[in-house]
């Protein structure tokens, strides 16, 4: 396994000299935990920008890092063509016919052609195949394309929920949010709306942020109808009517409706909903790549999604608890128009709150584009780290060098003593220039080979195809339970039968009419309270429950493991009396006292199952899940603690190495000036000698005396220079012997550390360990019986369909 590996380093490639051009032997290194002061790449067409961001993300994979990646081109489908056999086969469906019949081959000789290219660009970067496996089983990989069926689709109805962040006082950050959302949707009917001016908007805020604020989430369909009937009587200071007539109502809500009434915008409500916490993870906790191609989009449609997008993961950002460690990653491939440097579209405002906000959350935000321009450089200078690759314009070259100038605090900046202006303007395909806030310099860099296939944008059949062959599968939203429709026939009448005066009778409310009859079922209601209390695990908790359980014919007591849990409060379903409808019977068992004082105990013996609190706890970092706290959600919280420990302990490694490594990089600093040195001394011997030497042989051949005091004098300087130069190649060797011993002792410190950082990385591998399980059970004395009694629940019957639960 190579050295990169397990460290939390991304390998993306090899130091270029700026002399020669030409890449160096060692490994260009990036600590991951730079991306969470984000990054941003810019490169013209060709300059292996997509290249350079896709071994990016291959690299956050890798590290278990999960990513959600905005693709307005079509490239970064390229991360799902992973083969670890690249072999033709694997690439035959992926190669381009057009391309094949330019090179005057048959698909498959190119698929061919292809796999062998791939296989020695791979190893020519010192990466097996097997680095591809390694990336395939990090992740699970999915890919989503918003209102159209080709990839997974992915239901928008989630961006309209009331977002839980706002309890924690942050009207802030809730108040962006609104406004973005709003001017999100206006877009999608091409209404650019000033949230300050546009009437439109600041009634769709208005409508937003009551519902929101009284913890009310939204349908889009509920929204239109709220902007006929709005929810508040006043806008500001004004009447409703006269800020915004009913009339002018009705036109911007049947503006709104053709949203809904278009064809094919059922796709936006179908699919795995727009959760970021789902996106980024499997129900199992395994991390995960979610691409969402947006090439088929139009330009409003893109906005939307981007902006609803955006809103998703500000709200799962803001619940997550700081760290250091990157947590997750959000890569959006050509930013152009999303996040320009003087309008403000509806992405800007939730984007620009990513940049400024998210490093104290672990999340690390990437953007790529092909122009400088096309960015406001206020986001820039919130990101760490510029990758710049070859540019199309001087004006391009301008813009960035100022704001690099700017960021380094206007010193001139050079890569191995060449200016940085002369560098970018001569870059290289595939050739980058990484200016990192946390190093001391700009580093000259060539991209590694991708371990994806880069077969360019794919079309929506394989598209199609691709999804359909990887059997990847979107998250889905758990189903709500269903309310258990009565299994009795509804022999129903207008007078509601008695019942015993020991019973508490409760009727639920009937959320909607229609057509047909409403008939009131009874269910026996019960609702109790379980005190948990451990010192060892820190717990001291009541929780509340309620259950109702359908009556049947002849009880002798009651199951309440088929109970339905209901989430409303008791003092939801005191009703003096029900609404209008007729009743059903209930079981002559009900009459008898015998049947009901069993069903009461069973449901305080149910409680005391159903109250135990199950706990997990994880040995290797000595923690212990939280209450209510799923497996899910703990083994990601291990994850991320283990990324902290990992990072920690290996900075202590580092720390520890540093005297040691720096000591012998002197030393071999020292050896090979010294062997500089003594190589201009042999070769400046070598001249004297030559000239000496020349003389003497030249005198001899000229007919001068054979043996004379000068020719004698010549040639004992002549010999005592030749000896001197034996004795500095001497010295040579001896350079070279300190020099290859030095390199030696650097290479064994080097599998030292190596060695220790790989025990570190299995130590803190939560994927290694088995949970334990702590169950904290309460006493009987903790259980509390509140209620006991008869819920009519309210049904709609209709034709000669099942009844409708009226009751939500």
């Amino acid at each position: 396994m190579q050295a990169y590996e397990k460290l939390g380093l991304f390998y993306l490639g090899k130091a270029v000299d700026p002399q020669s051009g030409e890449p160096g032997p060692g490994h260009l290194l990036y600590d991951s935990r730079d991306l969470v002061t984000h990054a941003v790449c810019v490169g013209m067409t060709g300059s292996g920008k997509t290249g350079l961001c896709v071994t990016l993300l291959e690299e956050a994979l890798i590290d278990k890092i999960p990513v959600i990646a905005i693709d307005p081109k079509g490239d970064l489908s390229n991360l799902m063509l992973t083969f670890p056999s690249m072999e033709a086969k694997d690439l035959l469906p992926w190669v381009n016919p057009e391309e094949a019949r330019r090179k005057d081959m048959t698909v498959e000789q190119y698929a061919e052609a292809q796999a062998g290219r791939w296989r020695r660009g791979l190893a020519e970067w010192d990466q097996a195949t097997d680095r591809i496996r390694m990336l395939r089983d990090a992740a699970d990989f999915a890919l989503y394309t918003p209102g159209s069926t080709a990839g997974l689709p992915v239901s928008i109805l989630d961006s309209f929920s009331a977002p839980a962040q706002h309890a924690g006082g942050d009207l802030d950050l809730l108040k962006d949010r609104i406004s973005s959302t709003a001017a999100g949707i206006l877009g999608l009917v091409g209404i650019q709306a000033d949230p300050l001016r546009s009437r439109e908007h600041i009634l769709l805020a208005n409508i937003i942020e009551n519902a929101w604020l009284g913890g009310k989430s939204l349908t889009l369909g509920a929204l239109i109808q709220s902007v006929q009937s709005p929810p508040m009587q006043r806008i500001g200071v004004f009447d409703l009517e006269s800020f915004y007539p009913a009339a002018d109502r009705m036109e911007l809500a049947m503006t709104l409706n053709n949203i809904l009434a278009a064809p094919g915008f059922e796709t936006w409500m179908q699919g795995a909903p727009l959760d970021a916490g789902s996106l980024l993870y499997t129900p199992e906790g395994k991390p995960r790549l979610s691409i969402f191609s947006i090439a088929h989009l139009s330009d409003a449609e893109r906005m939307f999604f981007v902006t609803m997008l955006f809103n998703q993961i500000l709200g799962w950002m803001r619940s997550q608890p700081g760290t250091t460690s990157l947590r997750a990653l959000v890569y959006m491939d050509e930013i152009f128009g999303f996040l320009p440097p003087v309008a403000e579209p509806p992405s800007k405002k939730p984007l620009m709150t990513m940049l400024k906000q998210a490093r104290a959350f672990g999340l690390g935000v990437v953007l790529a584009t092909q122009n400088p321009v096309d960015l406001d450089y206020k986001a820039l200078s919130n990101t760490g780290t510029w990758f710049i690759g070859r540019l199309q314009t001087e004006r391009d070259r301008g813009r960035l060098l100022d704001g690099l100038s700017s960021a380094a605090g206007g010193k001139d900046l050079t890569i191995g003593g060449q200016s940085l202006p002369d560098v970018i303007a001569g870059l290289k395909t595939r050739v980058f220039v990484m200016q990192n806030a946390r190093e001391d310099e700009p580093v000259l860099f060539h991209t590694r080979w991708a371990l994806s296939y880069l077969a360019g944008p794919l079309t929506r059949t394989q598209i199609r195809d691709l999804t359909a062959q990887a059997g990847v599968t979107a998250p889905a939203e758990a189903p709500a339970a269903a309310f258990p429709a009565p299994a009795r026939a509804a022999a129903a009448s207008a007078i509601k039968p008695a019942i015993p005066v020991s019973l508490t009778e409760w009727f639920a409310p009937a959320e909607t009419a229609g057509e047909g009859r409403t008939v009131y079922h009874p269910f026996l209601y019960a609702s109790g309270k379980v005190q948990l209390a451990s010192s060892a695990h820190g717990i001291a908790q009541t929780e509340a429950y309620r259950h109702i359980l359908e009556l049947e014919p002849n009880m002798t007591g009651a199951p309440w493991e088929r109970a339905k849990a209901l989430s409303l409060e008791a003092a939801g379903l005191l009703r003096p009396r029900a609404e209008e409808g007729q009743f059903a019977p209930l079981p002559s068992s009900l009459l008898q006292a015998r049947p009901l004082l069993q069903a009461q105990k069973d449901y305080e013996d149910f409680l005391y199952v159903e109250g135990r609190l199950t706990l997990r706890k994880s040995a290797l970092f000595k923690v212990v899940s939280a209450p209510g706290e799923s497996e899910r959600e703990f083994r990601i919280r291990l994850q991320q603690l283990a990324r902290e420990k990992r990072d920690f302990e290996l900075d202590k490694l580092r720390r520890r190495y540093a005297p040691k490594q720096r000591s012998l990089e002197r030393q071999l600093l020292r050896a090979e000036q010294r062997i500089e040195r003594e190589k201009e001394q042999l070769g400046q011997q070598k001249v004297s000698t030559a000239i000496s030497l020349g003389a003497t042989l030249l005198g001899a051949l000229m007919g001068r005396k054979a043996i004379s005091v000068g020719t004698l004098g010549r040639a004992g300087t002549t010999a005592r220079q030749a000896s001197k130069i034996g004795r500095e190649k001497q010295d040579i060797r001896m350079a070279e012997e300190t020099i290859e011993s030095v390199r030696q002792q650097i290479e064994d410190l080097e599998e030292q550390l190596q060695l220790e950082a790989d025990q570190l990385a299995a130590a803190f591998d939560p994927e290694l360990e088995t949970l334990q399980e702590i169950v904290v059970k309460p006493t009987k004395s903790d259980i509390l019986l509140e209620g006991f009694g008869i819920l009519w629940v309210p049904f709609r019957y209709s034709g000669s369909g099942s009844p409708e639960p009226l009751f939500p």
